[in-house]
């Protein structure tokens, strides 16, 4: 039996703290290290995605940044075959894999055997869930999935309209919700893993996360998304990630630039413990307390004792 390549994942929710520690593992295990994060793999969305800088990279190759046009999408299916390929390559160099990020389903679909190809399909009624949304708005259409998968409904937030209309998709083309399909999927172990995840005294981790919008605002995230409103781009996966869609609505005249912040910064504390409540009940995690005034040094010793005892290294 072939041996499953080694993994080491790192998540939790957003403002923890996973881009450091995926660094400072890297550095350690001469690791290379993959974004698991849905929206940075967007070229020019770099402000609101809180995207490394070939400066912080200190040197550590990272995989899986800047691979799309923001006019493009990009699915969990597609985001596992890249990762499975990166992952391949980084082991056979010798080095370590090591993926950071906060997109639950992602991660799932990377670290168990999920067959995407397997789901059910309908263009006809997927063009026809589009429209509805188009006339009657993403509230509307997420309404409807509410009714038939509330699991589904409170996993996907009703502005990802692709992901509402596929969960929708499913559900008419099968009888099965998405949420059934996804827990008769095998539960089987692609990769040899060790899950690391972050949390935080929730107090601390939501003035980290209101002090970093503030932050994004200072580096120009105003400018950043109105360059990406003002190339036509009205509608897309893309502009309906946290920090976009929010200024968005600022720009179409909807709404105050404070207020666009507030909700914004309302919108990733949201998010924050949806992540978190996701990874509690859909992974085998070992949990980290990074709360301060925790030694950073002692818990990095911490960590790395488990990646060893975990992986055998």
């Amino acid at each position: 039996m072939k041996e499953k390549q080694k993994v080491i994942v790192i998540i939790g929710p957003t403002g923890v703290g996973k881009t450091n520690l995926s660094i400072e593992i890297a550095k350690r295990l001469n690791g290379e290290i993959i974004s698991g994060d849905s929206m940075q793999i967007y070229k020019g969305m770099d402000i609101g995605t809180a995207k490394i800088r070939v400066n912080e990279m200190r040197g550590i190759p990272h995989h899986l940044i800047d691979i799309k046009d923001p006019d493009e999408s990009f699915s969990a299916a597609e985001f596992q075959m890249l990762a499975r390929e990166c992952i391949t390559d980084i082991s056979s160099r010798g080095k370590t894999a090591i993926v950071a990020g906060g997109t639950g389903l992602y991660i799932q679909s990377l670290l168990y055997d999920y067959q995407f190809s397997e789901q059910p399909s309908d263009p006809g009624y997927r063009r026809q869930m589009e429209k509805t949304a188009e006339e009657k708005g993403s509230d509307y259409v997420h309404s409807l999935l509410r009714e038939c998968d509330p699991e589904s409904a409170s996993r996907i937030h009703p502005n990802n309209e692709r992901r509402v209309i596929r969960a929708l998709e499913i559900f008419y083309s099968s009888g099965k919700t998405m949420t059934e399909q996804l827990k008769h999927q095998k539960r089987e172990e692609h990769f040899h893993s060790a899950i690391i995840g972050l949390t935080m005294d929730r107090e601390t981790l939501y003035y980290r996360i209101n002090h970093r919008v503030d932050s994004m605002m200072e580096e120009g995230l105003l400018e950043e998304v109105t360059r990406l409103y003002e190339s036509g781009l009205t509608s897309g996966q893309a502009v309906q990630a946290i920090g976009y869609k929010e200024i968005y609505q600022y720009l179409k005249g909807g709404m105050t630039l404070e207020e666009a912040v507030e909700q914004l910064k309302q919108n990733s504390r949201r998010y924050a413990k949806r992540q978190l409540t996701w990874f509690r009940n859909k992974m085998d995690v070992e949990w980290f307390d990074m709360t301060p005034p925790a030694d950073p040094q002692q818990k990095l010793d911490e960590i790395f004792t488990y990646i060893a005892g975990k992986l055998h290294l």
